[in-house]
């Protein structure tokens, strides 16, 4: 009997085990509708909430669209949700609005979630760390937390949609340009684009838009400018205006649900008989079937590659080195027979199973891949000075020099001004570590961007590279300020000499476009990948970029040798 009884026993206690996990996995089941989430993030080891709304009766065996929105300045990703759903007030005022309580204001109305209306698509609104704008480690973030929705839901990556309000709508012309082949739709609400974005609305090729905007918003005029590109660039463009109406258009946009029924109409091509692309930045470099591989970074490199007929591809290009076409998958492409490829004007007869690669030399296009060099630029090596802090990053003082306690505290109080990420915004969740050079740790070098303050004689990291690095600081300089950025073990280093970025208060971000976080980060968005100035950034001495090599060119360097304040490598 004893022989009988342990393997029923075994049976019985892995049927309870089996019983227990499937109740604990109804328990951890999400509930519908809407709700909070996180992702942990990388860039400063924290978890980075998200709100969610799961549609009733959710299948987890059922594949399910997917609509993101970018909320607006000073709100957060509780008070986005409910944007979208057509549930809330404007900036939070404290009269009624359609959906709120009667004198309810935002910070109310966060702190419980009210019904909504019945949708079949998961939503999702990132923090994207409050009042920072779309680009950088928020613009990070949304793509992290759809990464995150993925690993916990069955996404059709074929119906992903995007959308937002004001900052978040700027964010969501700014995402969905860089990146469209990621997304199904647009659809942006009265937008408040940073800089550069208008130069990308011919990457809408393939993109239906719908766009929003009252006729009494200031960002009216902006609104019209778009309308005015989009109209030819993008495959197809709504377009609602709306009398008498300011800042607040999104409560007539979301109204009534209506942007899940706007959005319902697309799905995402991969593989559009046409690609038009534009781009200055690795960091962005590839759409549908067309990738980039090589350009100058700063400068437009536009590609534009279309099938003719079967196996028959015509490619314009203006300002790139190499590119590759990723040709299977294509309706018009057979591995099995020639593909004829015509290069501004060159014709090439091939025979692939996938990619074709193009490199451009003093002759003119060939048909061989591109490899950048070791030293060369390229993607994670491209600059400009705000990439250093566009990921993770810590903030470094040095303790060289045997300073005293007063100016050590002062070197330190320096860098963690420039960690201080709160700006006009206020309440910007971004948390790096201010650390001295000695406590810098060798796994730092490996995950981090390295923010050096002090030159080779006071801080030790900035000395440990210095035969490496480009351009020192002298000695004595008083009254000068040097910041460069340079890449460093797959990462950057970005080194601030003297006087610090921010010296000058008219030292204001956004040429042209809007900035939001208003913060001593964002000013580094005004410069290139070095500057030297004289007694602040208003009065640069010398502001430009190294060459595809992370060379200076022979006009800077003997600018910067003029200075007499600068030694150079």
């Amino acid at each position: 009997m004893k022989h009988v009884i342990a393997p029923v026993r075994v049976v019985v206690i892995a049927m309870v085990i089996s019983v227990f996990g499937l109740m604990n996995a109804e328990a951890q089941r999400l509930k519908a509708g809407p709700q909070d989430l996180s992702f942990f993030s990388s860039v400063d080891d924290t978890d980075q909430p998200y709100s969610v709304y799961i549609p009733e009766n959710f299948d987890e065996s059922k594949s399910y669209p997917l609509v993101v929105f970018l909320h607006g300045a000073w709100s957060n990703h509780r008070l986005g949700m409910r944007r979208l759903f057509g549930v809330g007030n404007s900036q939070g005022y404290d009269f009624i609005k359609p959906g709120n309580v009667p004198f309810e204001n935002d910070i109310e109305a966060t702190r419980y979630w009210p019904e909504f209306r019945a949708v079949g698509y998961i939503a999702a609104a990132p923090l994207a760390r409050g009042t920072a704008g779309y680009q950088g480690i928020p613009e990070q973030d949304v793509y992290d937390m759809i990464d995150d929705l993925k690993s916990r839901f069955r996404i059709d990556e074929d119906r992903i949609y995007l959308t937002g309000l004001s900052m978040g709508g700027g964010g969501t012309l700014w995402l969905g340009l860089t990146r469209p082949d990621i997304w199904a739709a647009i659809a942006p609400v009265c937008p408040a684009p940073p800089d550069g974005t208008l130069e990308l609305a011919g990457n809408a090729g393939n993109l239906p838009v719908h766009l929003f905007i009252g006729d009494k918003d200031f960002l009216f005029k902006t609104a019209q400018d778009w309308k005015a590109r989009l109209i030819t660039s993008a495959k197809r463009l709504d377009y609602a205006e709306y009398p008498g109406v300011g800042h607040n258009s999104w409560e007539w946009a979301y109204k009534d649900a209506f942007i899940f029924e706007w959005f319902s109409q697309f799905k995402r091509d991969l593989f559009p008989e046409q690609v038009k692309f534009s781009t200055q930045w690795f960091k962005y470099h590839k759409a549908y079937w067309v990738k980039i591989d090589d350009l100058t970074p700063g400068e437009m490199a536009t590609v534009d590659a279309k099938f003719t007929a079967a196996n028959t591809v015509e490619v314009s290009t203006s300002g790139l080195g190499a590119f590759t076409l990723n040709l299977d998958g294509h309706s018009q492409f057979n591995s099995s027979r020639k593909v004829t490829v015509k290069v501004d004007g060159r014709s090439f007869s091939l025979k692939s199973a996938d990619a074709i690669s193009f490199t451009k030399s003093e002759n003119g296009w060939a048909n061989r891949k591109f490899t950048p060099g070791l030293t060369s630029k390229q993607p994670g090596a491209e600059g400009p000075l705000y990439e250093a802090v566009a990921g993770c990053h810590i903030y470094v003082y040095g303790t060289g020099g045997n300073p005293s306690k007063e100016e050590l505290a002062a070197r330190r109080a320096q860098a963690a001004a420039a960690a201080d990420w709160s700006g006009m915004g206020g309440r910007i969740m971004v948390f790096p570590r201010v650390v001295s050079d000695r406590e810098v740790r060798q796994s730092d070098y490996v995950t981090s961007n390295l923010i050096l303050f002090g030159t080779r004689e006071t801080n030790a990291i900035i000395d440990k590279f210095s035969d490496k690095l480009p351009i020192h600081l002298n000695t004595g300089a008083d009254g000068y300020g040097l910041v460069y950025i340079f890449p460093m073990n797959r990462h950057y280093i970005l080194v601030n000499s003297g006087l610090p970025w921010w010296t000058s208060p008219k030292a204001a971000p956004g040429q042209g476009g809007l900035a939001f976080m208003g913060s001593r980060i964002e000013v580094l968005k005004n410069f290139g990948d070095f500057i030297l100035f004289k007694d602040s950034p208003d009065n640069p001495i010398i502001d430009g970029n190294f060459d595809k090599n992370w060379k200076l060119n022979e006009a800077d360097a003997g600018s910067l040798s003029a200075s007499g304040v600068i030694s150079l490598q």
